[in-house]
């Protein structure tokens, strides 16, 4: 029997719904699941017990209709709904589909017709799905290729991600550590002026991967990586002259290398290991006249076998609402003439 039955009506849909303890965290604390469907759809959704009506516009009736379908069937299969995830499945069910992005042409981005189209990251604290549909692209990307690129702005998920792929990655057994890397410019890379050993010098700058480690893998897992360097923390500055084998190694805010501190870390690529490089190119904070080694790279690595470059936009800004209005608002700024 299927999950949920629908029944069409001349002025919109009837959805029905088979499970009714399920439904209070499908809609919501006071329904804000469903209001964020209306106000992202821009239909009408009303709940009646174990049913849901939804009237407004074919398209938008349809996609809410998907986007309820798909949340009930997490709730079946025993996940928990955010209003994060709702907004990911309204993003990606609005989208337009193009089937699963597996086997797809890399040029064919951001089509994926369904959250996740099977496409997942198994983490000890969560099973992630992406929300939205470069995401899930990205998410492809991070788990086939030896060399995945996230470049856009904040709010994308593109370091989350890539934390979340190499825990998920060293708990498989698929790696033997997960090196985390992030150029300190605002310490101009003299470290040694600032107090405590090296653990200490650093971590306000990796502070965003640490966050992503704790929510992904048990703390007491990353405690322990952290004293036996299964998780290792290494300044981009020290990496000079490693071979780094078997490892997840993601180099975070890589707008801030210069070129040859990004061929310096690509060069780094070992047996068996992985490389995750992030960062937001409208964010360089070089000094002026210094170009940044990300931009350079992307171009030139681009379309070579076992490197994937997934570009985001304002679009994809995952966080509150808010963030991808500011986003988009301080590039419509820089770049007045961009359509």
């Amino acid at each position: 029997m299927s999950r949920l039955s629908a029944e069409a009506k001349d002025h919109g849909e009837v959805i029905t719904f088979e499970d009714n303890r399920l439904l209070s965290n499908l809609f919501g604390e006071h329904d804000q699941h469903l209001t964020l469907i209306e106000e992202r759809l821009g239909l009408r959704v009303t709940p009646r017990g174990n049913h849901v009506s939804l009237k407004g516009d074919p398209v938008a009736v349809e996609s809410a209709r998907l986007v309820l379908a798909n949340l009930y069937d997490r709730l079946v299969d025993g996940f928990e709904i955010t209003p994060g995830d709702v907004d990911g499945a309204v993003r990606i069910f609005s989208a337009g589909d193009a089937g699963p992005p597996e086997g797809r042409d890399p040029k064919e981005r951001g089509k994926t017709n369904q959250p996740g189209g099977g496409i997942e990251i198994k983490t000890r604290r969560k099973t992630i799905l992406p929300r939205s549909p470069l995401q899930g692209d990205y998410i492809c990307a991070l788990q086939n290729n030896e060399l995945s690129f996230g470049i856009g702005p904040a709010g994308t998920g593109k370091t989350y991600l890539a934390v979340a792929c190499a825990a998920a990655a060293l708990m498989a057994g698929e790696v033997d550590k997960i090196i985390l890397s992030r150029p300190a410019v605002e310490a101009g890379e003299r470290l040694g002026f600032l107090p405590g050993d090296m653990k200490e010098k650093v971590d306000p700058y990796l502070r965003p991967l640490y966050d992503a480690l704790y929510d992904t893998m048990p703390g007491n897992q990353v405690q322990r990586g952290l004293t036996d360097e299964t998780i290792e923390i290494a300044p981009l500055a020290f990496m000079r002259g490693r071979t780094l084998t078997r490892a997840f190694i993601i180099l975070d805010e890589a707008q801030n290398c210069t070129p040859q501190q990004m061929k310096m870390f690509l060069t780094r690529l070992g047996e068996g290991s992985r490389m995750a490089v992030t960062g937001d190119p409208s964010q360089v904070d070089l000094p002026r006249g210094i170009t940044s080694g990300l931009k350079e790279a992307t171009d030139l690595l681009k379309g070579v076998k076992g490197v994937d470059v997934v570009a985001f936009t304002d679009k994809d800004v995952v966080r509150h609402p808010l963030v991808a209005r500011i986003v988009a608002a301080y590039d419509k700024f820089e770049n007045p003439n961009k359509k």
